[in-house]
């Protein structure tokens, strides 16, 4: 069967007409003709909240009996009363007790009957008053569901995709944890739009990627789309430690006494040394994007340190390849909730967007720009697709320069070594701070000053070809924007934003669950040079994405590092940087040894997503001397934070 267009494929006007001609009968909001917004008629203080348990038809902590999770809802009284069904709206979440969500890291709170108070985040006071459900899923062995945390696999992926099965009447639900009193959904029509940042909006994406019926949108902030890639790239580990201290991290103190089989299965199929197993293939959504047919909207921070960029840009190609619809958000922050950093555009595109997708109104959302991108702090465009037409993979070589270490980059092949040792103490930000000094720790290869401005927009490659002097090396590859700039401090504590004082209000307020969140601004730096997009390897993974083996030393070995998605704009009167190291310090780990690695210029290359091409290119370095800028010491933000970070 041919594949669906390549870019958004909206649902025909008559089936959106439909739709809207439904809601108009089903909702308040429709006076006259069909609506293009959802009203807030509904009374918050009134909203029925409850609880109920779905039957994963899963046993992972092995007791015996299947797994059942918790599934809050907060929805509209009026409309059950009066017959009319209201689609739902999920977050499912492994953080509602452990650690909390959003800015303010709320928590779920409880009244005397175990109905929810607090409902974490502005969802339930927004949209319950505009006739939806909220429906807040605590994933298999956290707060009070049953089961065990497996960290983006079966379990995980079930505990939502029950909920949704239940809401469309094919699973069974109880009143409480282990009695026998089945309730049904009968207050919701079953369409169902799922939204979270990180592990939730993995768990979105990987919900997605069943295919389950009744899914009609996703909303995956800062989200996972591989396990294999938030932990490793290309077998070089990205974090001193794997799924099963995540695990344990959120496990329940009654997951924790049951679920051992569960977390030692994770350490042992899981192993440091960046080898593929069956518990990724498990827990990697971009090989069933295929099934996927919810809409997406994705919002993903361009500096995220945390869930790196190849997640996001691996998910939209796979997702674009199957003519899936979809929408972008990209921001110059870490990693950070739009909520934080666009507040009232993001409530405004968020509503719009549950309305048609969920409602059917036909508000116009469908035929607005792809993509939104911030340039610079606050400062937004658009692009009708993403990456933009006529972005096409460009071929960039480096070349010797004047002086070991500082090479030229352009479109010509050449020949010629470089050498550098790794050094682990040093980053990203140490080699680019240096980039026109001869430095032992780095290869650096500059554009001269541009003559005009160079956007780069989708996912790079890196080629090298090196010989180390040891049995094991990794590798690190960044692209390096010169010149100044006013940037997101992403590196900062906020990863871009500051936190005020002061509240706005989005949607109703109750006690004990208050509408109202504490403002933010952006967190600014001046700086010389922009790390833009970054890669890593194992070189030991020269022949193999799946396995890594020990190196001959002097024997030569070349290999592809696949760089983060970025979409970035090298202004005119900047220079374009590529800088090839060992350990980029804090954002992987070292190897067991301090190789020397000697690169092959001749079989050395980017492969950039240039807007305009290898023509855009030359015309952008037409005139410009490679070796003629002697910047010194380059400011820029700080080293990447050497801290755990939880998805």
């Amino acid at each position: 069967m041919p594949k669906r267009m390549r870019f958004t494929t909206w649902r025909t006007l008559a089936t959106a007409a439909v739709a809207a001609l439904m809601a108009a009968f089903l909702t308040p909001a429709a006076a006259h003709g069909a609506p293009r917004e959802s009203r807030p008629v509904y009374s918050y203080a009134d909203a029925v909240r409850e609880a109920v348990w779905v039957d994963t038809g899963l046993d992972g902590d092995g007791d015996g009996k299947t797994d059942r999770v918790a599934a809050d809802i907060v929805r509209p009284r009026e409309a059950a009363e009066q017959g009319r069904k209201v689609p739902v709206i999920m977050d499912a979440s492994p953080y509602y007790s452990c650690c909390g969500r959003g800015n303010e890291s709320q928590k779920k709170t409880y009244d005397a009957a175990g109905n929810v108070v607090q409902m974490p985040l502005f969802y339930d006071n927004y949209f319950v008053p505009r006739g939806y459900a909220f429906v807040g899923v605590d994933l298999a062995g956290t707060n009070r569901s049953d089961g065990c945390v497996d960290v983006g696999g079966r379990s995980d992926i079930q505990s939502a995709k029950a909920v949704i099965d239940w809401l469309n009447g094919r699973a069974r639900a109880y009143t409480t944890r282990t009695g026998t009193t089945k309730v049904r959904a009968s207050w919701t029509d079953g369409s169902t739009g799922m939204i979270g940042k990180s592990w939730d909006g993995t768990i979105a994406n990987g919900v997605a990627a069943t295919g389950v019926k009744g899914l009609k949108t996703i909303v995956p902030i800062s989200a996972i789309s591989s396990w294999y890639d938030y932990y490793f790239a290309k077998g070089a580990p990205l974090y001193d430690s794997g799924p099963d201290w995540l695990s344990d991290y959120v496990d329940s103190p009654d997951a924790r006494t049951k679920c051992a089989a569960v977390q030692q299965k994770l350490v042992d199929e899981a192993p440091r040394t960046g080898d593929w197993t069956g518990l990724w293939t498990e827990r990697d959504y971009v090989k069933d994007a295929s099934k996927v047919k919810a809409s997406v909207f994705l919002v993903h921070g361009l500096q995220d340190l945390n869930v790196r960029t190849k997640n996001f840009g691996q998910w939209w190609d796979a997702l674009a390849d199957e003519g899936v619809e979809r929408k972008i958000w990209l921001s110059r922050t870490g990693h950070v909730d739009p909520f934080d950093f666009r507040r009232t555009a993001w409530v405004d595109t968020l509503h719009r967007w549950f309305d048609h997708e969920l409602l059917g109104y036909d508000n116009g959302i469908d035929r607005e720009p792809m993509a939104d991108i911030e340039g610079h702090p606050d400062q937004w465009a658009t692009s009708t697709v993403w990456p933009p037409r006529g972005t096409l993979a460009t071929t960039l070589r480096p070349a010797n320069g004047s002086e070991a270490g500082v090479g030229t980059l352009g479109l010509s092949k050449s020949t010629g070594t470089e050498t550098f040792t790794d050094n682990p103490r040093l980053s990203e930000t140490d080699w680019a701070a240096q980039i026109d000094t001869a430095t032992p720790d780095k290869a650096g290869f500059v554009t001269g000053p541009l003559t005009g401005d160079l956007r780069l927009s989708g996912s790079s490659e890196v080629t090298v070809t090196a010989t180390p002097t040891t049995a094991t090396a990794h590798l690190s590859a960044v692209l390096v924007d010169l010149g100044p700039d006013t940037i997101r401090d992403y590196a900062a504590s906020g990863e871009g934003i500051t936190t005020l004082t002061d509240r706005t209000c989005w949607g109703v307020s109750s006690t004990g669950d208050s509408a109202c969140f504490k403002e933010t601004q952006a967190k600014t730096a001046a700086v010389d040079y922009t790390v833009l997009s970054r890669g890593w390897a194992d070189l030991g993974n020269y022949a193999s994405d799946l396995k890594g083996v020990p190196l001959t030393p002097g024997k030569a070995y070349t290999i592809t590092l696949d760089l983060a998605a970025t979409d970035h704009v090298v202004p005119k009167g900047h220079r374009l940087a590529l800088i090839v190291a060992g350990t980029d310090k804090d954002l992987i780990d070292p190897p067991s040894t301090t190789p020397t690695l000697t690169l092959d210029l001749s079989r050395t290359s980017a492969r950039v997503p240039l807007v305009g091409g290898a023509a855009a290119f030359a015309h952008a370095t037409a005139g410009s001397a490679a070796e003629a800028v002697d910047a010194g010491t380059l400011d820029g933000v700080r080293a990447p934070l050497n801290a755990h970070r939880i998805p």
